[in-house]
Parts: C-alpha cells; structure tokens; sequence
C-alpha cells in the first residue's frame, strides 16, 4: 500500500482549533442507506452527550466496538449523509489490508477527554 505524500505544512493553530476528543462506542447500528458500507455509531461523550457518527469501520462487528474508546473529531460542522446527521467524525487508518482501524488510547480514559 502506497504512503500518501505529506500535505503541506499548517500552523500549530490550524491543530488547535480542532476539538479532538475521547469517547466510548454505546450503540452500532447497520447503515444501509450509505454508498459505501458504514454504520451508524453512537460515541459517549461524557458531559458532551452522545454524539453519533457515519463510520466506514464494518470489518468491525458491532458487538467488538460495543465500549471500546475511539477519537474524534467534535467541532466539523454536522454532515447530511444519506439522510442521516453524522455529528462527529471518528478518527482512523487505513491497515495493510485496507480496512480502516479505529485510534483509540493505549489506557482507559474518562469520556469526553480533549486529546492535545
């Protein structure tokens, strides 16, 4: 698998202004209605709520990402896709194989934790 190039150089506030935050997976639901095969993600964001997401992460079964932590992106403006309002944007790599992996933190921490 080739390496993107690198993008061109921001400025440190460019980072800033991003929300990136930690929450726990509370529900999964099928999305059939995407144009590529995603689920429906319900993110608890402690104190912040719960917050859903369109998310390509189906070689995941739902049970598996049932409580795992994952990152996300908690300030993009709400996506209309397919119908369905995607509020935050789960961060993710591509592996090997081409499946996107979820980031999440080596150790458990509480959710809604600003990632810095």
């Amino acid at each position: 698998m080739a390496v993107a190039p690198l993008k061109p150089q921001a400025e440190v506030a460019n980072f800033l202004n991003l929300d990136i935050r930690v929450g726990r997976v509370a529900e999964v639901q099928p999305f059939p209605k995407a144009r590529n095969p995603s689920y429906k993600v319900a993110v608890d964001l402690g104190e912040l709520g719960v917050k859903w997401s369109s998310a390509q992460i189906t070689h995941y079964a739902p049970d598996d990402l049932v409580g795992a932590q994952v990152v996300c992106v908690c300030n993009f403006p709400p996506r209309n896709i397919a119908g369905f309002l995607s509020e935050v944007l789960i961060l993710g790599a591509r592996n090997a194989e081409g499946n996107v992996i979820v980031l999440t933190p080596w150790s458990a921490v509480p959710p809604g934790e600003t990632v810095y």
